[in-house]
């Protein structure tokens, strides 16, 4: 070829200049000489543009942010540097910072997020949330719903093994709660089965162990089946404290099973105390029989709120005629739901308070025909009185994320006294509602009243006095017996524990008289002096915390960091409330408990296969204890 063409030839020599070009936008530009031309060479789809002290940068900047392919360059290799702000500071300075992305952390994140906020697997499928990420991060690559599954299947498998190592690691008793969800496309059912204990740091701590599948028909044998099956997994059939169930016939049959096929010796009081009826069902079963009996007296109430909340013009002349009457009440009239009782409730106590505007709308509204007698407006006062008594009960609940016995058990006797008062009602009705709501309250109080008892007497703020004023008003001459019972249930608990029939992790301790250097046949005298010296010691320390003064009651009282620091002096008493202590006297959330129409998971849930619904399910358990700092951030 001739040397004229050669000279020709385009030259695409890449310039090394240090120094003088100290903007941003050289980390997405190469320097070129092309054609005797200064050009700039986009790092990404290698377009060519102009560049020199005439052009400045700007052109530059330009098309990094619209350059096509820039968004799918992998720039980990790069160590770019760019702005991070420490997310966890509200008052942080940004700062220059390396960054590596992360596709897979960034994926993980993604997984976690759906967990913990129950959004549907299909947000990655949702364009706004697509552009979104992109937004934030256009490296991430948005993965399938097939994909996300599996990652939060992975977490699931992680995090379950890290509850069970913290569950096997706490040597001292667990509490089992179980329910029952409902999905409400398929009407499957599916059994929750969570775990209570105290840590070693004495903090109350939960963990959703399964929350899995049950064919139908749900059959004592079947339910029975599925929790010992979670038990033994889980490794807790000899650490079990209590399982709190709701209060039925059929998990009544379900207890006696697993009481049959677990070690009597292993459980406390040989299982005497190992069902636990869920307080906040029987208080809703106990006012649901009462408003049985008492329904035709508050239908006309009913009718009359029904009537002026029927339309937005019906409604309007009820608040002008409130206006008028200088009601000074401002909530609105809202129409119950018989299968809520709180509803009721709050519907007599709203509509009592317009009485005056109900009759005043009875003279000007002609089609108005179901106004209540006063001697029915006189009986819903009563009632709306008497059912005010169990609503702040259940308001306990709603405010206590972790209702135990020690808190429940004074509520339980103002219960009690108010039902025994009712009877005496010169009111038939009354007398009637008093009847059948206390007929449902002794077979509650009757077979759990005396854990919460024992909780109540392993509280310093109230000890052995609070029966003491309690017990007299319930059972009149009665009283001394039955204080005496529950302190006898105490002496035979501390015996149990300090004997080592109660070890820790719920083993059978080592009988008297198995060392070898003993005399075999001074093996009964062994046992006797033993037997006798251990309840010297037992009578001593439960004696001379009784003789203690009472600690102030405060509403900011820590009964746990109470037994923490005061483990020393009562070693085995401690060792009991840590156990008792941890006993939930409730199954479900403040907000079902007004309600037996029971647990619905969410629609977009439903819809999944059963073992990704026990993982989105558990796997959330697990990360919000870690987020709120429980389990020392192991959850």
């Amino acid at each position: 070829m001739p040397n004229d063409v050669q000279a020709v030839q385009p030259s695409n020599e890449i310039i090394q200049e240090e120094g003088k070009y100290k903007s941003i936008v050289w980390n997405h530009f190469k320097r070129k000489r092309v054609d005797e031309k200064d050009k700039a060479e986009c790092n990404y789809c290698k377009k060519l543009l102009v560049r020199g002290s005439n052009y400045g940068t700007k052109h530059l900047h330009d098309h990094v942010k619209i350059c096509p392919r820039r968004k799918f360059q992998d720039i980990r290799d790069m160590n770019q540097k760019i702005l991070a702000r420490d997310q966890n500071k509200v008052d942080s300075m940004a700062g220059v910072n390396a960054y590596n992305f992360d596709q897979n952390v960034s994926r993980n994140e993604l997984a976690r997020m759906i967990i913990l906020h129950e959004y549907p697997l299909s947000i990655v499928d949702h364009i706004g949330f697509r552009k979104y990420s992109t937004s934030l991060q256009p490296l991430f690559r948005m993965v399938s719903r097939n994909t996300i599954k599996k990652d939060i299947l992975s977490i699931y498998e992680k995090e379950r093994e890290k509850s069970k190592h913290e569950i096997d690691k706490n040597q001292d008793r667990i509490s089992i709660t179980t329910d029952m969800w409902t999905s409400q496309n398929k009407k499957r059912g599916f059994m929750v089965v969570t775990a209570h204990f105290i840590d070693g740091l004495w903090r109350l701590q939960s963990r959703v162990m399964r929350f899995i599948y049950v064919p139908s028909p749900h059959t004592k044998e079947v339910l029975s089946s599925v929790l010992l099956d979670t038990l033994l997994e889980w490794n807790i059939d000899r650490k079990l404290s209590t399982v709190t169930m709701d209060n039925c016939s059929t998990n009544d049959a379900v207890i006696k099973i697993i009481l049959d096929k677990l070690q009597r010796s292993a459980l406390i009081m040989r299982g005497s105390m190992l069902h636990m009826r869920c307080a906040a069902h029987v208080l809703n079963l106990i006012v649901q029989d009462g408003l049985d009996v008492i329904g035709s007296c508050i239908e006309k109430v009913r009718e009359s709120v029904g009537f002026w909340t029927a339309s937005t013009k019906r409604r309007q002349k009820f608040e002008e005629t409130a206006r008028q009457a200088h009601v000074e009440c401002t909530k609105e009239l809202a129409l119950d739901c018989k299968t809520r009782w709180n509803s009721t409730y709050l519907m007599l106590s709203i509509a009592i308070k317009y009485q005056n505007v109900f009759y005043r709308l009875n003279i000007c509204e002609s089609s108005y025909k179901c106004i209540p007698t006063e001697e029915e407006w006189e009986m819903a006062s009563n009632i709306c009185e008497r059912l005010a008594v169990f609503h702040k009960v259940i308001e306990l609940f709603s405010g206590t994320s972790y209702p135990i016995a020690n808190l429940f058990f004074p509520k339980v006797c103002e219960i009690k006294i108010a039902l025994n008062s009712w009877f005496t009602s010169a009111n038939n009705v009354i007398r009637s509602m008093a009847f059948k709501m206390l007929e449902k309250f002794d077979c509650y109080w009757n077979v759990i009243h005396g854990v919460m008892a024992v909780a109540t007497i392993l509280d310093p703020r109230y000890k052995i006095e609070l029966l003491e004023y309690y017990f007299p008003i319930i059972y009149g001459d009665e009283a001394d017996n039955e204080i005496q019972r529950i302190i006898d249930i105490c002496y035979e608990m501390i015996r149990d524990y300090s004997s080592g029939r109660i070890g820790r992790e719920g083993t059978r301790g080592p009988c008297v008289g198995e060392d070898p250097q003993v005399d075999d046949s001074l093996m009964d005298f062994e046992r006797y002096l033993s037997q006798k010296k251990r309840g010297g010691n037992i009578k001593l320390e439960l004696d001379h915390y009784l003789e203690d003064d009472l600690m102030p009651r405060t509403v900011d009282f820590d009964i746990l960091a109470w037994w923490k620091s005061n483990g020393p002096k009562y070693p085995t008493l401690q060792r009991i409330a840590r156990d008792i202590l941890a006993i939930p006297v409730s199954t479900v959330a403040s907000e079902s408990s007004f309600s037996t129409s029971g647990r619905l998971l969410s629609p977009h849930r439903s819809k999944l296969h059963q073992k990704t619904v026990e993982a989105l399910m558990c796997a959330q358990n697990w990360l919000w204890a870690k987020i709120n700092g429980k389990l020392n951030l192991l959850v």
